[in-house]
């Protein structure tokens, strides 16, 4: 493979590093799986036994969600639009308030494994059925994306087999989720925040040095409109606005941090309601971190090739290599660090797809299994859903063949989440704030707000919008070396997307297209969870949705509001077994002893009496 001049090449010590690293998590996964007596039931395998703590918590949050796609996608996309992106700064926050003030305190206090054991609650049989058959499609297919997209940089960088590289995640993630379950899954992602965390250092520590400190990139940056923080253009087909990525971030991540089960399931597993609380409060500080070290990383990018980009150049075939070619270009004397770099990437694909594979085979287990088998014991359940993992582990290494016939990865992996995240978080919304919802207006919701969401992001996959609505800013190649020859190509895996934009101009475009399908990505969910609550509350009304009696458990209750302030009341007689009657649902999880309890929320008393 033909190696431009001036980028180095890995050397034994990137593959020692990288190696490590999968080392490592593996061994953790060995280690849970023995620790403490193993896996002796389902209960311990998806749950963690419900006896973890809030900062472990808030770090696997953070890292699963800080996926590869983030590591390589944001600093390209800051490349090309500009910092703008760090507006989801305020998008983070507004999502873990919702998480943690909407969705968690309803979900803790009915003390559930799957999300959606909650629907049938709530609804019926059905409508938890629809949704369980929705959330293993969508992450099944998000999956494969994140499989495949350090597999492509790494496979650009190194000239490391593609499909080698894909196989090789897959494999070592399907053993640890196997063998250690959810506690595994949490482990390895501290673990793996701390590389993430030291990749990026390492690449902003050595661009700041090389460019002349951190002044000179700033200058560079705000000098080629980079800094653009400020576009208050209200119009919700423009990409990236300040409205778009407030209004439409803020739904797509709440489908992800409120509703969906790989990241409910953690925050329920904590011992307690305030421990789970934390780890959303503290997780936000995490993702605003990895926001911080992404952007700078974007903008570090354009300090150095402002002259002389290389995707214009022809020296990477697509935008999310140009992060790996920062990498050997700047840490090339520093044998090892291109691997920590490319282990950083690759900590961020192990996170999101162990915490997919450990939801997948809760979800299945929970909603597709026990319900239909009720004589099975916990010790089958918990081998069943060992057997699950490994099945859902082959099944995305399986997608991620899929994800490379697929355009852009940060945007299509989104538009995943908005198509099918944005009904879903409807239907949930649907259930906790709308008391007079019932099953008939949610599962017309779900079906319309989904037809609706699969409408616009199928449309605006097969004729994205015009560069007008996208705004990418000026790159230039007038500094690059005139002698550079065209035989210094990449051989990579050309990604479609370079090529979509060009030829859809010779479609006649129809209003439809330059407006329907132009939206903001980010929209898709909003819309979908728009619709999904809109039809659900007019079929709900006429259907007697005001008739049905409702446990209150179920919805948001001022009390579940309230609950936040107990931590400042006296404690009284918090040690005496009395004060917890075993029999009160209410908030407390009933998996570990009450003597734990007593720094814990004291808000079983107001919501137990209930039952």
């Amino acid at each position: 493979m033909d190696i431009p001049r001036g980028i180095g090449t890995f050397v034994v010590w990137d593959y020692v590093v990288f190696a490590g690293m999968l080392v490592i998590s593996a061994a953790i996964g060995i280690y849970y799986a023995f620790a403490g007596g193993g896996q002796q039931t389902s209960k311990d395998f998806l749950m963690g036994g419900r006896r973890m703590t809030a900062v472990p918590v808030a770090l696997s949050l953070t890292a699963s969600f800080m996926s590869a796609v983030t590591v390589l996608g944001t600093p390209s996309e800051v490349y090309r639009f500009g910092a703008i992106f760090s507006i989801f700064a305020f998008t983070y926050f507004f999502v873990v308030v919702i998480s943690a003030e909407v969705f968690l305190p309803v979900f803790y206090k009915l003390g559930i494994t799957s999300t959606y054991e909650y629907l049938e609650l709530r609804f019926n049989k059905c409508v938890r059925l629809c949704g369980t058959v929705l959330f293993i499609l969508q992450t099944i297919l998000y999956t494969g994306i994140v499989i495949y997209a350090p597999a492509l940089a790494l496979n650009q960088v190194t000239g490391f087999d593609l499909w080698g590289a894909v196989v090789a995640t897959g494999v070592v993630c399907t053993f640890y989720c196997t063998l250690g379950g959810l506690k595994a899954v949490i482990w390895t992602d501290v673990f793996q925040v701390g590389i993430m965390v030291a990749g990026f250092a390492s690449v902003i520590i050595q661009a700041a040095v090389i460019q002349g400190g951190i002044s000179t990139i700033l200058n560079d940056a705000y000098n080629g409109g980079r800094l653009n923080f400020w576009n208050f253009n209200p119009n919700p087909l423009q990409r990236h606005t300040f409205w778009t990525i407030i209004i439409g971030g803020t739904f797509t991540w709440s489908s992800i941090y409120g509703v969906n089960q790989s990241q409910v399931q953690r925050y329920i597993s904590c011992k307690s309601r305030f421990q789970a609380k934390l780890s959303l409060y503290i997780n936000l500080v995490g993702l605003w971190a990895i926001l911080t070290c992404s952007v700078f990383c974007g903008l570090a990018l354009y300090s150095r090739y402002r002259d002389c980009d290389p995707w214009t150049a022809k020296k990477v075939s697509a935008p999310d290599q140009l992060m790996p070619y920062l990498v050997l270009d700047i840490l090339q004397d520093y044998p090892g660090l291109p691997g920590l770099f490319v282990a950083c990437a690759y900590s961020g694909t192990l996170s999101t797809v162990s915490s997919s594979i450990n939801a997948l085979a809760a979800v299945t287990v929970e909603d597709l299994i026990k319900p239909y088998f009720r004589s099975l014991s916990e010790r089958s359940l918990s081998w069943i859903s060992q057997g699950m993992s490994v099945v859902y582990g082959a099944l995305c290494i399986g997608m991620a063949a899929l994800a490379s016939l697929m355009g852009a990865l940060l945007q299509a992996a989104l538009s995943i989440f908005g198509m099918v995240g944005g009904p879903l978080m409807g239907l949930f919304a649907l259930g906790i704030l709308v008391p007079f919802a019932n099953s008939i207006g949610a599962l017309v919701g779900l079906m319309a707000g989904f037809a609706t969401s699969l409408w616009v992001g199928i449309g605006a996959q097969m004729y994205p919008p015009l560069p007008e609505r996208t705004l990418p800013l000026q790159l230039d190649i007038q500094g690059c070396n005139s002698t550079y020859n065209e035989t210094n190509l990449m051989t990579t895996t050309e990604m479609p997307f370079t090529t979509s934009v060009f030829q859809i101009h010779n479609v006649q475009r129809t209003p439809l297209m330059d407006n329907w399908y132009s939206l903001s990505y980010l929209y898709f969910s909003t819309i979908g969870t728009l619709v999904t609550l809109l039809v659900g509350i007019l079929v709900s009304l006429p259907t007697g949705g005001r008739k049905q009696n409702l446990d209150p458990r179920y919805i948001l209750t001022k009390e579940d509001f309230l609950s936040n302030f107990d931590i400042f009341k006296k404690k009284k007689h918090v040690l005496s077994y009395k004060s917890h009657p075993v029999e009160d649902g209410g908030t407390d999880n009933p998996a570990f002893n009450h003597i734990e309890l007593n720094f814990s929320d004291q808000s079983g008393k107001s919501n137990g009496t209930r039952l």
